[in-house]
């Protein structure tokens, strides 16, 4: 995960793409790969965010904008889902992002024959980056865990394996929908504490969390553990991730095995594959941990990682609810947060996914678990702000929230800024509740 600064991360750099030069998330600097649909066309195939555009890269193909090897790293990048093209791996990626922004840059030869490949991105339609085979969500948010825990465990918020492993769980990969898609309330299994027995009914307690993706590049054999040192050479990039929780499902069902119903019936992520190469700039070292906290066992723990390995990218939640729809009223900030808050980097994450032997597969999906911070107003779910359900949430125009109710929308963003570098952004993870 070596942060590598090239020409395509100079601040100054500026692109000929109209509306590109400060674009909120899709600077120059930025490139992220997608799939998606133009309009008119059924037939989804690979992009690049630039701007308000799409860089259209099966027409750019066409266009001779590419040869040789890069020629080939194009058109994986073009073939929907970008499954092959996640497994190249970093040297063809870090090769194709540069030729992009030689292509999209101010003064560009290219300018001629890339501009008809350019669309509208308001026009077309987003689809998942990749096939996701398999979903392993963290919880690497130490703060998250531990309010988490407190509402649960007021005496012994948290678990003694926290300090010492990465812990993680099993999603289901088949219900992963791209930002845009609305989510049904689940049914399911619920339990009052004074009720003699369970009943099925539509969840009471929904609710959002506030997480990054992270996309698997090239897997590993069976068998063969990636070390800690190794890990970013299996990592494709990164997506906002919103992991919906039925709490009230999840408070009878967890024990003994975890997590089930209450998760599986829908994950959002974001529609762009964010580059390692584009959050360079953006790395920093690891928080120091709390002291007392137990160092990492030895294959958990690596010097560069601990140096280089955590991201500063802020994050945020924001609600829309109907009444504020009907009012005209902008989405309203429910938390700020940032991936600073991780207590495991990203590296580990991996490694520890790999270090019984796990296989992982190109398009493979890693959630970090919620990422609170220490402040009341970062606070990455309902169930932390609300306390539990216990201490509403005012919104504005009058209204409370204690969990979600149908029609609300929940919109999950990122922003990476850090002086001497332009900031980018993720997109929008964005999804409505539909009733059960």
């Amino acid at each position: 995960m070596t942060a590598t600064l090239d020409a395509t991360h100079d601040p100054a750099l500026r692109s000929w793409v109209p509306g590109a030069d400060g674009h909120a998330d899709f600077p120059i600097q930025n490139l992220p790969f997608g799939v998606f649909a133009p309009p008119g066309e059924a037939a989804p195939r690979g992009g690049v965010a630039i701007g308000r555009h799409i860089l259209d890269l099966a027409a750019a193909l066409r266009a001779g904008l590419f040869e040789g090897a890069l020629r080939d790293a194009a058109a994986a990048a073009a073939t929907a889902p970008l499954n092959g093209f996640l497994a190249l791996g970093a040297g063809p990626r870090r090769a194709l992002r540069q030729r992009l922004s030689a292509i999209l840059a101010a003064g560009s030869a290219d300018q001629p024959r890339a501009a008809p490949c350019l669309h509208d991105a308001a026009d077309c339609t987003l689809h998942l980056p990749a096939r996701i085979g398999d979903y392993t969500d963290f919880y690497v948010g130490i703060h998250h865990a531990t309010n988490v825990g407190r509402v649960f465990r007021p005496d012994n918020p948290l678990l003694p394996n926290y300090r010492h492993v990465p812990i993680g769980y099993h999603g289901r990969a088949s219900s992963v929908r791209v930002s845009g898609t609305d989510v049904r309330r689940p049914r399911g299994q619920l339990k009052a504490p004074d009720a003699a027995a369970p009943r099925f009914a539509p969840c009471e307690r929904l609710d959002y969390e506030l997480e990054l993706g992270v996309w698997v590049g090239p897997g590993n054999e069976l068998g063969a553990p990636v070390p800690v040192s190794g890990a970013g050479a299996h990592i494709a990039g990164f997506c906002l991730l919103n992991d919906w929780s039925a709490r009230d499902i999840q408070a009878w069902e967890y024990q003994p095995l975890g997590p089930f119903l209450a998760k599986s019936f829908g994950t959002t992520i974001s529609a762009w594959v964010v580059t390692p190469e584009a959050l360079a700039p953006f790395r920093m070292s690891q928080p120091p941990r709390p002291e007392g906290d137990p160092a990492p066992l030895p294959h958990l723990l690596d010097a560069a990682d601990q140096a280089g390995g955590a991201l500063d990218i802020a994050l945020e939640v924001l609600i829309l609810t109907p009444r504020m729809r009907e009012q005209g009223l902008p989405p309203h900030r429910l938390a700020r947060s940032g991936s600073r808050h991780m207590y495991w980097t990203v590296a580990q994450m991996l490694a520890h996914h790999t270090s019984n032997g796990c296989n992982l597969n190109p398009g493979d999906l890693l959630g970090t678990g919620t990422l609170s911070a220490p402040e009341a107003e970062g606070l990455g779910s309902l169930l932390e702000s609300t306390q539990g359900g216990r201490v509403p949430v005012a919104l504005p125009g009058g209204e409370t929230r204690r969990f979600l109710e149908d029609g609300d929308e929940i919109i999950l963003r990122a922003r990476a800024c850090r002086a001497g570098a332009a900031p980018i952004g993720f997109g929008e993870c964005r999804a409505r509740i539909l009733p059960a």
